[in-house]
């Protein structure tokens, strides 16, 4: 048995180039082409954040941050790799590189702290079934960890400190607890996944002492089928009428900057908020932040601890 542990760090991907555009639309689209005007839609909001997202630069600070944060007590032996859900490196590849690198014991885990079938689910379906192609390469999974105390303490402190500069500025302000929407349909099979979005809102919501607060959905599809909602933007619409005068966000479900972050709600949402007279803030995402790092390896090391071979 390899005396080295190996973490998989899972997340959606982003093209690496506008070259590179259409054909993650279609891996997401499981394999349709997009419309053109679907496709120019999308160029476009790349080019209005600077052409490209960071998401794949920041994943892999994060894995080399968790990384050397793993290995620094010496008790252990790690090698994270990355796998992405739509782009290079692939889930199937980090699956291959970790055998390739003699890991014989896994961890896998979605930068995602919220589990659903139709995201975490996926994930993890895919590691288990390249895994099976590498006979003696187990994984354990962590499925949630939206709980985590560490990560709820990092979002507290971040709702706390934008929340003091916009009540500085004397504005009535609602926290928006954003996370990805998803296809309404998932709720008739009882996902766990909206209830968790509101699980981790009310524990940090609680946590700072905020009591004007409400969870809302972001970056729906494109589909005829409906989404959860209600969508942030509607939310932020109806702000005035109740007497607010500023809106923050924190979007509790990404850990990252990447293009919902910085356009759905950098741009369009607080275009919304713009034309209302609101005041507009976001909380900073996690990524690559020390802080952040030390979250993730406290939940790797909570499931080592109980699948201690």
């Amino acid at each position: 048995m390899s005396d080295t542990i190996g973490v998989l760090l899972l997340a959606y991907g982003t093209p690496a180039s506008p070259d590179d555009i259409e054909a993650y639309y279609t891996h997401i689209r499981r394999g349709r082409p997009p419309t053109p005007q679907l496709l120019q839609e999308l160029k476009l909001r790349y080019e209005a954040i600077g052409g490209s997202s960071p998401l794949l630069e920041i994943a892999r600070a994060q894995a080399s941050g968790l990384e050397a944060l793993l290995n620094a007590d010496g008790a252990h032996q790690f090698r994270v790799f990355l796998g992405m859900k739509h782009a290079a490196p692939f889930i199937e590849e980090g699956v291959a590189t970790l055998a390739a690198a003699g890991v014989d014991r896994a961890v896998a885990l979605v930068l995602a702290p919220h589990y659903s079938t139709r995201s975490v689910g996926e994930y993890l379906g895919r590691v288990r079934a390249a895994a099976a192609e590498h006979p003696g390469l187990e994984f354990a999974f962590i499925e949630q960890w939206h709980l985590d105390p560490g990560y709820l303490g990092l979002l507290a402190d971040r709702v706390r400190s934008a929340s003091d500069r916009l009540a500085a500025d004397g504005a009535r302000v609602r926290v928006l607890f954003t996370a990805h929407s998803l296809p309404q349909r998932i709720l008739e099979t009882g996902d766990p996944y909206p209830a968790q979005v509101r699980e981790t809102a009310a524990a940090v919501a609680r946590l700072v002492g905020v009591e004007d607060w409400s969870v809302a959905w972001q970056s729906a599809g494109r589909t005829d089928e409906p989404w959860i909602g209600p969508d942030v933007r509607d939310v932020v619409r109806e702000l005035p009428a109740e007497g607010r005068t500023g809106v923050l966000i924190c979007p509790a479900g990404f850990v990252s900057d990447h293009l919902e972050v910085l356009y759905d709600l950098d741009i369009e949402c607080a275009q919304v908020a713009r034309e209302l007279g609101l005041r507009y803030a976001r909380t900073p995402s996690p990524n690559a932040d020390p802080e952040f790092i030390e979250v993730l390896a406290q939940v790797v090391s909570a499931r080592l601890q109980t699948d201690p071979r």
